[in-house]
């Protein structure tokens, strides 16, 4: 963080594991990722619903969500956060995913409204970049 920005200048991120998917090695090393990067990052747990994630984000007046998804839920999970979030009127706050999802469902998602997708093998630092590009892109709320 550098000295002329302050906490409040940070980018907020949410991380979470919706559904039964189990498997949050992956999700650690990416909270880890951004916080070492200067942001603010709120991680759920396991086994998190949309509804909490979105009441998550809300709460803490996030930036972006990002949400870890190896079970193949993905086109259920994506939609349904982006209908609670427009339907909590925080439709500001993005929505990036990272797992397993095959190519062309990434397509699919990104024309739903999904900001992002990074797969399985994305190198940190473009984690990092993706984050700050997407927060940039939307503008000061």
């Amino acid at each position: 963080m550098s000295v002329a920005q302050t906490k409040a200048d940070r980018i907020r991120v949410i991380v979470a594991k919706v559904g039964l998917d189990g498997h949050d090695r992956g999700v650690k090393i990416v909270a880890r990722t951004l916080r070492d990067a200067g942001m603010d990052v709120i991680y759920t747990g396991l086994h998190r619903t949309p509804e909490e994630v979105v009441e998550a984000a809300v709460q803490e007046d996030a930036d972006v969500i990002g949400i870890s998804i190896l079970s193949g839920a993905h086109m259920t999970v994506f939609p349904k956060l982006l209908k609670l979030l427009k339907a909590r009127g925080a439709d500001d706050i993005k929505v990036m995913g990272g797992g397993v999802i095959p190519d062309e469902d990434v397509v699919k998602l990104k024309k739903m409204g999904v900001a992002e997708i990074l797969l399985q093998d994305t190198p940190p630092a473009a984690i990092v970049d993706s984050v700050r590009r997407i927060v940039a892109e939307r503008g000061a709320r």
